[in-house]
């Protein structure tokens, strides 16, 4: 399935256009949850793309935005600091609030992390807080910027080098992150919070989930992230924070069990149920599987998924594939892989010497098939030939009764 993400632009704090990804639930909405990105990173960075993706599975809608001056926001960078993050985080929960809903889930990543335990008291609606690496004091940050600190000092403003990118750094920004006292913003959360943290971050050390941990009052609750790294390189690390969250914020949210744990449909059952958050996108649950249909963003939908005529091809592609592989595997054929790529278009009916009809307009599916393996001549045309007898493709060209009712 393509990317589900709906670009989307906000004005910060201090008027600067935001760039931001909204992330869909897939399948019943449970909750809105906002995501603070680390210090100089952005909404692409692994752990905002993975946790986010993760998470809307769960039914959890995502907001994932670049800070002023980052990644694709407008503004300076050098002129923001720990504050101003932390204002353009309370824009954007203003954002979700106005258009779609408050966000129940405020989640922090490194700085992010920051962010969220002192944005939280300004978002009445979230329920639940999750910081992932997090310092306990901004100025932890100090200690990152030390090169050139004494410059800083000294000329008001150097350059520093993060991450292998040069950033503008200016006494501001060291004074305001020296003023900042996360002890009380901590101290008055009066919202659930849970801490990620690994024992092996070399960036922001443990103790600094122990500080937050000890301040913070219950409900509170720690998970180590045993060997992952401070940036949640790997995706396996980023896929057990967002299942985790899911399932520790379900007690926080008051609502039924997450997607993932409720019962499937009948095999063979497939059903389609708009979202109502876009003018065409539809939830679908086929078994236990649940993804997106809609349309692309020039025929007015949001292309969070598969158009109908992407998911027919999709089937047909998908049967072609499979009929091919039972039947290579059963007269034990050296078939490799097989690859097929469809494209559908509307015709002139007498533009198809093969066709019946002749009148109007007829849909033309084109259909190539990439078979590797050492495979003789004839082989190969018996392969074309099994291709034509798939079920979905036998479907298509016969008679199709859909008797259509309408539920009372």
């Amino acid at each position: 399935m393509a990317d589900a993400a709906e670009m989307i632009h906000f004005p910060g704090a201090d008027g600067a256009m935001l760039a931001a990804q909204l992330e869909p639930a897939q399948g019943e909405l449970r909750a809105y949850a906002l995501f603070a990105h680390c210090f100089t990173c952005s909404k692409e960075s692994h752990a905002a793309t993975r946790i986010g993706r993760a998470l809307a599975m769960q039914g959890i809608a995502v907001l994932r935005f670049d800070f002023t001056g980052l990644g694709g926001s407008e503004g300076d960078f050098s002129n923001t600091n720990f504050s101003s993050n932390v204002a353009d985080l309370r824009a954007a929960a203003d954002f979700l609030r106005d258009k779609y809903a408050a966000p129940k889930i405020l989640i922090g990543h490194s700085l992010g992390g920051a962010a969220v335990l002192a944005a939280a008291s300004h978002v009445p609606e979230a329920v639940a807080v999750a910081t992932i690496a997090a310092p306990f004091q901004a100025e932890h940050l100090r200690a990152l910027l030390q090169p050139a600190v004494a410059e800083i000092t000294e000329h008001g403003e150097a350059d520093v080098k993060l991450g292998g990118r040069t950033f503008r750094i200016k006494q501001q920004f060291l004074d305001d992150i020296a003023a900042h006292n996360s002890h009380d913003a901590i101290t008055a959360l009066r919202k659930a919070l849970l801490i990620f943290h690994s024992p092996h971050d070399t960036t922001v050390d443990i103790e600094n989930a122990s500080h937050i941990f000890m301040t913070a009052k219950h409900p509170k609750s720690f998970v180590s992230l045993d060997n992952a790294d401070h940036l949640l390189t790997k995706q396996s690390d980023a896929a057990y924070v967002a299942a985790v969250l899911a399932a520790w914020a379900s007690r926080y949210l008051g609502d039924a069990k997450p997607p993932a744990a409720a019962e499937s449909i009948a095999p063979g059952v497939v059903t389609v149920e708009e979202t109502r958050q876009g003018k065409f996108t539809q939830t679908v649950r086929a078994g236990r599987h649940v993804f997106r249909a809609d349309e692309p963003t020039a025929y007015g939908g949001n292309d969070t998924g598969p158009s109908p005529y992407e998911l027919l091809l999709a089937s047909l592609g998908a049967c072609t594939a499979m009929t091919l592989r039972a039947y290579a595997d059963m007269k034990q054929l050296p078939l490799e892989r097989v690859s097929v790529k469809l494209r559908h278009e509307k015709i002139h009916a007498l533009d198809c010497a093969e066709c019946e009809t002749k009148e109007g307009k007829i849909d033309r599916i084109e259909r190539e098939i990439e078979i590797a393996g050492a495979l003789d001549d004839a082989q190969r045309a018996k392969l074309l030939e099994i291709a034509d007898k798939c079920p979905v493709h036998r479907t298509l060209r016969s008679e199709v009764y859909i008797p259509t009712t309408l539920k009372t």
